[in-house]
């Protein structure tokens, strides 16, 4: 593995994890923005969502202009909008004020999340690919293992406004990064032909790809459990369970560990199984687990070892289907690998925003709502699975022993 494969995937990485650091490290302040700013959990839990939103809708632009344009003046731009959203953040006097800069701030973000998927397809496919995709994932992953436990001591020392005020650093470091760090993988003579009317002829074209719809909402749903767990996750273990905000990170960097680590050995795995029966088998083990979680939670067992347990079981299986999935989406599509990159991540994020909403509708307080939201997105995902994956291309694909 080359030094600048390895620079590649850090770069990437951190690029990406931008805007997830700015949903993490805010997870602890849930239940303080909602006493200092007089706003209920459905309005604070609103400047999450829009966030999601506009992360996710935002990728149906950047994806396009990221083929036009190349991939690093989008970034550019992105990060300094999310710069922007970070200060209004930071000094918003109300929830409302908030919920705007939210949204501002995920639009910057998105940038972060779709053109690094691209810049993986521009470089390499296949079996290539996933290993650079699960690299820049590990990077990825400082995001939900620090960003919690770095937010909960700055929320304790300095107030829940500062985490704003720190990602707006992170975003002024990526940026240093980008400009030194990475090449332009998208060449002038590659742009030839990109242009909105092409992208609007690529989504009409990736709408009607069964494959890459089906993957693509595997990866959404299995990505929309992880959202409503995000959501709901500090109201339930803060104020249900009676954790700390520093106990509350440990708890919920321990999943993403799990989460992670598995994501390491996507490479590997395809490698020597091939990548669709790694998806198959990896989402087959997420939905039992999560199913399990569900019938011991409604069975009236309401204990946190056996929610912390599945869960980590959960999602580590979830970790080898979302780079997965990914990968397979976009591996017929180098000539629109911005577009296809938008698209998916747009599914994603809608996916997620939706099963977002629908769980916080029938959120008590209680661990149960949210549980029945992440099993019922991990049996749909199993579903499509079986739908979009037949078994005779696992069969095909496998690499000769």
């Amino acid at each position: 593995m080359t030094t600048n494969f390895l620079r590649t995937a850090v770069i990437l990485g951190l690029l990406s994890a931008i805007g997830p650091f700015a949903i993490d490290m805010y997870l602890p302040a849930l239940p303080t923005i909602g006493q200092d700013l007089a706003a209920g959990t459905v309005a604070v839990q609103m400047s999450l969502l829009v966030f999601f939103l506009s992360m996710g809708f935002g990728q149906i632009v950047v994806g396009p202009i990221s083929d036009m344009v190349g991939r690093k003046a989008p970034l550019y731009f992105g990060l300094a909008l999310f710069v922007v959203g970070s200060i209004g953040s930071a000094l918003a006097p109300d929830i409302g004020w908030l919920i705007a800069f939210r949204f501002i701030q995920g639009l910057g973000a998105c940038a972060g999340m779709v053109v690094p998927r691209a810049v993986v397809r521009d470089l390499h496919t296949g079996t290539e690919a996933a290993r650079l995709m699960s690299l820049l994932m590990l990077v990825f992953s400082i995001s939900p293992i620090l960003a919690p436990l770095t937010g909960s001591f700055i929320i304790e020392g300095f107030g829940w406004r500062a985490v704003f005020w720190a990602v707006t650093i992170a975003a002024l470091i990526a940026v240093v990064l980008l400009a030194f760090g990475l090449k332009e993988t998208r060449p002038a003579g590659h742009r030839v032909g990109s242009s909105f009317g092409s992208a609007l002829a690529g989504y009409k074209f990736l709408m009607g790809d069964r494959n890459f719809l089906g993957l693509a909402f595997i990866g959404g749903f299995g990505i929309s459990s992880f959202f409503v767990y995000l959501a709901s996750s500090s109201f339930v273990l803060i104020d249900h369970y009676g954790l700390s905000p520093s106990v509350y990170s440990v708890f919920f960097s321990i999943n993403a560990v799990a989460f992670f680590a598995m994501s390491q050995m996507t490479g590997m795995l395809s490698e020597r199984y091939g990548l669709r029966r790694v998806v198959r088998v990896a989402v087959s083990g997420y939905a039992t687990v999560m199913v399990v979680l569900l019938a011991v939670m409604a069975s009236g067992m309401d204990q946190l070892a056996v929610l912390a347990s599945l869960l980590f079981v959960g999602y580590g299986f979830l970790g080898l289907v979302i780079p997965s999935t990914s990968v397979l989406a976009m591996d017929d599509h180098g000539e629109i690998a911005g577009t296809a990159s938008a698209l998916m991540g747009t599914l994603h994020f809608a996916t997620g925003a939706v099963a977002m909403a629908v769980a916080g509708l029938f959120f008590d307080g209680t661990p149960l709502p949210m549980v029945i939201g992440i099993a019922a997105c991990a049996v749909i995902a199993f579903g499509l699975t079986q739908l979009t994956l037949d078994r005779g291309r696992d069969v095909a694909e496998a690499p000769a022993e």
